[in-house]
């Protein structure tokens, strides 16, 4: 475990190096400024862009890559899994180390009790997983082995690279009928879980949903059935006013507008911070740039950078506020708390935890918990984790049924699937993608920890890795910077751009026109979407 780095990583890291001061001090002293770094001349660029990125070639239904650079490490050397392994393995050092003994409650009231996690003032918990749920959204790989190196083209996406919610309509309702709600095929069939709204689902409780990872954790269910609910409300808007026929195909774009919307406008300054934001969409995408109608989801951002989220993951969470009326106030109730995961909710048919897959009246999203509807629901508001490398320790004990349908059930370590994807994709590491996009890069002194895992890892860092630490240096973990808010950004702005049924390609002039709860017509934010399809603090009466 103890490799030296090679002559040639040595070489290139004295050549290279930069200090911790010396890189703060070039990008300057805050998020905006290492957002607005000088990019490399556009010949240069040219040399480690792949064709596809580069508008050569066409195949949306494959992952594919933006660098053509190399691997991060050997991908033949026989030591190198094992070292990911123990990287990534619980107890250390990307375990938070959360004093899950204490119960969720204390968890969630109780800072102390994760000292090595420490919340995000900037994000409420609920980004976490609208984050996921957009991941859900455009990618999907049911292909790839951990740790075995794979082509990218070899992997067919299962999703559309287009935030389109085909993991919400799948294919409507002539290809998909088992979505829709039989006596009106223009709306999704809504089920109750006894109080409030559950998704559909078969006897043995698995969700008829479009993408079964939506219902891996009741948040992102949560979201799911809230979207199921927003797209028949707008049915009804719609015939209210004077549509006639039938009104899927229109709902339909009205709620993918007003999506796509809220992903522009709300969440993706939340992740990459709005001075990104504005200077991809002022200055253009110089890296990410496949032909207009042939957007893909490069592995750079599938298997490394969008997967920031994981750290953001709390390990408790308050589901609602007076769901369990009848359980034990010694553990919340009436308020219904529980960790992310528990591996005491194992074959559990009401579960201790939060995971998904089960039907009870007390599982249910109370929304004032996850964002912010202002006024007096905003003391029931908590926070995120920041975004750094530190993973909530439930994370490092995945139940099975969490992991996506068709993809390998072990390791259940996250931290540790992550880092086998690196090896997968034969990843290159966060150093030299910083010095394609002409970003300093972190070096060796800011990796310390990883010298005892050998392979060079501290110089020639994992991706996945490298984006969390980045976050934390330059933006003290409010939001990715450098590297990670690069490759996010021109991703996500350009799959809204090169998409043709997207507003920003279709009418980049529009802007919403649905009800708000408050505010400025002109704009929406998920409180309003939420309010809109009926599952708010108010509508619910707690």
């Amino acid at each position: 475990m103890g490799h030296e780095e090679t002559g040639a990583q040595h070489d290139s890291r004295a050549r290279e190096r930069i200090s911790r001061r010396g890189f703060l001090a070039g990008v300057g002293a805050g998020v905006g400024a290492a957002g607005a770094l000088a990019m490399r001349p556009a010949a240069a660029i040219a040399e480690v862009l792949t064709p596809r990125a580069a508008g050569l070639a066409t195949s949306p239904d494959r992952f594919g890559r933006i660098f053509n650079l190399p691997a991060f490490a050997d991908l033949n050397a026989p030591t190198l899994p094992s070292a990911l392994m123990a990287m990534g393995s619980p107890g250390g050092i990307l375990d938070a180390k959360d004093a899950l003994d204490q119960g969720p409650v204390n968890l969630l009231t109780n800072p102390a009790l994760s000292a090595n996690n420490p919340d995000n003032p900037t994000h409420t918990a609920g980004t976490t997983f609208m984050g996921q749920f957009l991941d859900h959204d455009i990618t999907f790989d049911q292909t790839s082995k951990l740790g075995v190196p794979l082509e990218p083209t070899q992997a067919p996406n299962v999703r559309t690279p287009a935030f389109d919610l085909d993991s919400v309509y799948g294919g409507g309702p002539a290809v998909s009928p088992a979505l829709y709600n039989p006596a009106d095929k223009d709306k999704f069939l809504v089920e109750s879980g006894g109080l409030f709204e559950d998704l559909p689902r078969r006897a043995d409780h698995t969700a008829i949903i479009a993408d079964p990872r939506n219902d891996e954790n009741l948040m992102i269910a949560g979201l799911q059935a809230a979207f199921l609910l927003f797209h028949n409300r707008v049915v009804d808007f719609l015939r209210a006013g004077g549509q006639s026929g039938s009104a899927f195909a229109a709902a339909q774009q009205l709620v993918r507008w007003h999506y796509q919307w809220l992903i522009l406008h709300e969440f993706l300054p939340l992740f990459i911070g709005q001075a990104m934001v504005d200077d991809i969409l002022h200055n253009g995408r110089r890296f990410y740039r496949p032909a207009f109608g042939q957007a893909f989801i490069p592995v750079e951002f599938q298997g490394a950078a969008y997967r920031f989220g994981h750290s953001m993951v709390r390990p408790s969470y308050r589901a609602n506020l007076a769901g369990d009326p009848g359980g034990n106030p010694a553990t919340g109730a009436p308020a219904f708390f529980g960790l992310v995961f528990d591996p005491a909710g194992d074959g559990q048919a009401d579960p201790v935890d939060l995971r998904g897959g089960a039907r009870a009246p007390r599982r249910f999203i109370g929304w004032q918990t996850f964002f912010d509807f202002g006024g007096t629901f905003t003391t029931a508001l908590r926070r995120n984790k920041l975004i750094d490398t530190h993973i909530s320790s439930p994370l490092f004990h995945l139940p099975v049924n969490t992991i996506a349908p068709g993809t390998e059930p072990a390791p259940v370590v996250l931290a540790q699937r992550n880092l086998l994807r690196q090896m997968t994709w034969s990843m290159p590491s966060g150093q030299s993608i910083a010095q394609a996009l002409g970003v300093a890069p972190l070096w060796a002194e800011n990796f310390p920890e990883l010298q005892q895992f050998g392979h060079g890892l501290p110089s020639s860092t994992p991706l996945w890795y490298y984006a969390l630490k980045e976050a934390e240096v330059v933006a003290g973990g409010q939001t990715l910077a450098g590297v990670g808010a690069r490759i996010v950004g021109e991703v996500f702005i350009g799959l809204l751009q090169l998409s043709p049924t997207s507003y920003l390609a279709a009418n980049p002039n529009w802007r919403p026109t649905l009800p708000r709860r408050s505010g400025a017509a002109g704009d929406f934010r998920l409180v309003d979407l939420l309010t809109f399809a009926g599952v708010d603090p108010t509508s619910r009466g707690q």
